[in-house]
């Protein structure tokens, strides 16, 4: 058995910090358990109505406080060994407004599935968050293409 080609280049290095429609992006850990488990049971009915989740078995409502702590840290884990890259979405004020999550595409053959939420109470923010996630994957990850939004999506040809 062959091992799966590299999620990303070995020379690329995911980006740490991006700010993209008001909200600040940073690798999502165990340091946000509490207010992200409070974000995502406060819109669990929201967050299944977004592309991205379409089977309904997440959020987990029955997903306890702990059960979400190893959920956290899978994902930092995902990041430290370049699997998968979860970021966190802050408000300016450092509160969890939603995720970001980049990982290989299993189903549809580009380079990455992406997926995202804001809380029930960003809603009305969500176009404009997902164009800026858009633009920031074009600019600054190594895809030439990628589903997000329901879409698949390709770096714009350089003339």
């Amino acid at each position: 058995m062959t091992d799966p080609p590299p999620f990303v280049p070995g020379d690329f290095t995911a980006p740490a910090r991006h700010e993209c429609a008001g909200y600040v992006l940073v690798p999502l850990g165990p340091e946000h358990n509490d207010p992200d488990h409070r974000a995502w049971t406060s819109s669990v009915d929201h967050i299944r109505s977004l592309p991205g989740f379409p089977d309904g078995s997440w959020p987990d409502p029955t997903m306890t406080l702990a059960d979400n702590l190893r959920d956290l840290q899978r994902h930092r884990r995902d990041f430290d060994t370049r699997r998968g890259f979860t970021y966190t979405v802050l408000t300016p004020d450092g509160d969890v407004a939603g995720c970001l999550y980049i990982y290989p595409d299993r189903t549809t053959g580009t380079d990455a599935e992406v997926s995202s939420w804001l809380r029930a109470d960003h809603a009305a923010h969500e176009a404009e968050f997902r164009a800026c996630v858009t633009t920031w994957l074009a600019d600054a990850w190594p895809f030439d293409t990628w589903t997000y939004d329901g879409r698949s999506h390709s770096r714009p040809s350089t003339p």
